[in-house]
């Protein structure tokens, strides 16, 4: 009566995650999590498990950090404005990637 699962043998889900800069879908490991803590800073998380109100991705670019600040994107998904100390801490963090 009820529906079972088939699983596909030798494939594994790979969870996929949309960057908010280049608005383009890549695997979640190759993603960078930034998360809006209590006190209302943006920071990044590279254990991707940390505990925040909200998260949204990034991919692993300087540009894709630049296009999420440029065009407000992390305002829009965080619902509040980024401090410019976040944002010059975000692009520090990024310009290693380019």
């Amino acid at each position: 009566m009820g529906k079972t699962k088939r699983k596909r043998a030798g494939v594994k889900h790979v969870p996929m995650r949309m960057c908010i800069g280049t608005r383009t879908q890549h695997p979640k490991r190759d993603m960078i999590r930034l998360i809006r803590t209590d006190d209302g800073h943006i920071v990044i998380d590279l254990t991707g498990k940390r505990s925040g109100s909200r998260g949204a991705y990034l991919s692993k670019s300087r540009a894709a950090a630049e296009q999420a600040i440029k065009h407000k994107r992390l305002e829009a998904e965080f619902g509040q404005p980024v401090s410019k100390e976040d944002e010059e801490a975000i692009l520090a963090f990024f310009s290693q990637f380019d």
